[in-house]
């Protein structure tokens, strides 16, 4: 599932552009573990746009995350984007920018950062170790509970809440479409459907169909080597028998397409599918009433 053309190790030395410098707020410079970035990652300005790192309460915590809306705009849908395992670094932040220019108050909050810093490994091995297994579904559902909270607060419209992910986000977004009953549509993009069940991660997306909430679509790649279609085939016979979001939900393959295809940072980055499926994101918002 992972991309084995990463970088394991972060440079000692060396000079680093903005491209490739590892964050030190949320939402700026790109995770260790994904350098070298490539050259044709896109970049969305932030003009006209409220966008950088704001605070979230979680009972007495506090949690980073990276906001982006329309500029003196209140009452804006909200979308939570729910990163990868690299965590809240520059392409995230990107995502939330683009769904900002398309009218959205968007919320990236830092699901790892109880655990580490997922930006700051060069090593894949050890933060899916040390930092993205310890994580528990149950911690990531009250705080994206409390990013609802929070942008409600804002003024923000919630009750057309979205929500999208990508590979960890990916699964993530179905389980909170489970989890929340005001989601209003999800899009997962290429995130686990089935597992084991285990003591923090208790449920995976095909356990949870009959108490979807919202339809979600999914966009999976055909040639994803972690997600073999036959488990998106199982999970299409298990939402065919869901609740009646579960029923309404769907599936779009690119079936020349990796793991991680709307990674525009990544070799891995597919721009006909990555495009095509930022347009069915937007459009599947739309028609099931978060715009």
């Amino acid at each position: 599932m992972l991309q084995a053309e990463f970088d394991a190790l972060v440079p000692a030395t060396g000079d680093f552009n903005r491209r490739d410098f590892v964050r030190k707020t949320v939402g700026s410079g790109f995770a260790a573990a994904v350098r070298p970035v490539s050259a044709q990652t896109i970049e969305t300005p932030a003009e006209g746009l409220l966008a950088g790192e704001v605070t979230i309460p979680v009972g007495d915590f506090k949690m980073p995350a990276y906001r982006a809306a329309p500029a003196g705009r209140v009452n804006a849908p909200v979308v939570l984007v729910i990163s990868e395992i690299f965590g809240v670094h520059e392409h995230i932040a990107d995502v939330a920018r683009r769904l900002a220019r398309a009218g959205y108050c968007a919320i990236a909050s830092d699901l790892f950062v109880r655990q580490g810093d997922a930006a700051a490994y060069g090593d894949i091995g050890k933060l899916i170790a040390e930092v993205v297994s310890k994580v528990p579904d149950r911690q990531v559902m009250g705080d994206l509970d409390a990013s609802v909270a929070w942008a409600r607060a804002q003024g923000h419209d919630v009750s057309r809440l979205g929500i999208t992910g990508f590979c960890w986000g990916g699964r993530i977004t179905w389980l909170y479409a489970a989890h929340n009953p005001g989601v209003r549509a999800g899009v997962a993009w290429y995130g686990r459907l089935t597992g084991s069940p285990t003591m923090l991660n208790p449920n995976h997306p095909i356990d949870r169909v009959a108490q979807l909430n919202a339809p979600v679509l999914g966009l999976y790649g055909g040639q994803d080597s972690g997600i073999p279609l036959g488990d998106v085939e199982r999970m299409e016979q298990a939402l065919a028998g869901g609740s009646a979001a579960a029923r309404l939900s769907r599936f779009t393959v690119y079936p020349d397409a990796p793991h991680a295809f709307h990674a525009d940072y990544r070799s891995s980055y597919r721009p006909a599918a990555a495009a095509d499926g930022w347009q069915r994101a937007l459009a599947w918002f739309k028609a099931n009433g978060v715009a």
